[in-house]
């Protein structure tokens, strides 16, 4: 499936039970491993799973694969893995403890200033 599509289908499962803060990082640039990761936060532990199983069924009805969901059991941190993109959906203190976005986040890398190089050469 298409990554866009893929993407539109999960932030859809979100958004259709009121997930809170969802935001898509791409990370193509910084990770072999998916291409996408989406953080969204749900109100309670309930909600979490039914977040994330929203996410699993939507995307299993529109014949895309789920390599699999972590964290169900406890529901303050639950991940669906759809290969291409991992969905992240926490409670607000799990959510700002890890601070996933920031891990995550791709830093443009600066350029050397000529200035910079010749410091100390004199």
């Amino acid at each position: 499936m298409d990554i866009r599509k893929l993407q539109k289908i999960a932030v859809a499962a979100l958004e259709d039970i009121k997930a809170k803060d969802i935001e898509v990082l791409n990370t193509s640039k910084i990770s072999a491993l998916f291409d996408r990761v989406i953080i969204a936060t749900g109100d309670s532990n309930r909600h979490v799973r039914s977040l994330a199983r929203n996410v699993y069924d939507k995307v299993k009805e529109a014949g895309g694969e789920v390599i699999g969901i972590e964290g169900e059991e406890t529901g303050e941190w639950v991940l669906v893995d759809l290969g291409d993109i991992v969905v992240h959906v926490m409670q607000p203190a799990v959510r700002v403890y890890y601070n996933l976005e920031e891990l995550w986040k791709v830093v443009p890398k600066r350029p050397r200033k000529k200035a910079d190089s010749d410091a100390g050469g004199e």
